[in-house]
């Protein structure tokens, strides 16, 4: 049994997104289960082994399910059965394991999600500031000088 990276994660009505946190990883495995199990492993730059297991909220379409391995992360797109909004990630009802966090910047609301597909064409890009790519920024959920300037009236 490895480590387990950290692992963020967010929601749309059809799909789950799992960023997981390992740069320069190799022998990457992603693997899922119709009924909601997704496994990983892989190997970290330095050699160590980082594996999880997670049996998700409800059942899924691993064919349908994407995974882009990035520099500095590995981002899984898994297609729900079922389109709808979980009430949590797991079928546990336990607290999360503490490597796994919300992504705040790829979550979407319910109300947001339909407000926002009717002005962008992917719902890939909407909610959250950076959509799906495998870069993460060092100033996530920021605010910039200008924004501040311009939110207190100045």
């Amino acid at each position: 049994m490895g480590r387990q990276p950290e692992v963020l994660w967010a929601q749309r009505s059809d799909k789950i997104y799992l960023t997981i946190s390992l740069p320069d990883a190799k022998d990457v495995s992603v693997e899922s289960e119709p009924q909601g199990v997704f496994r990983f492993s892989a190997v970290s730059a330095q050699g160590e082994q980082f594996d999880f297991s997670l049996e998700l909220y409800d059942s899924i379409l691993p064919g349908a399910s994407k995974t882009n391995i990035g520099m500095r992360n590995i981002i899984c797109s898994i297609k729900k059965e079922k389109k709808g909004w979980w009430k949590r990630l797991l079928q546990s009802e336990e607290k999360p394991a503490p490597y796994i966090k919300v992504d705040w910047n790829k979550w979407c609301d319910e109300d947001e999600e339909s407000d926002i597909a009717d002005s962008l064409a992917s719902d890939d890009e909407n909610c959250g500031a950076n959509g799906v790519d495998d870069e993460s920024s060092d100033d996530d959920g920021l605010l910039y000088l200008p924004d501040l300037e311009k939110a207190s009236g100045n």
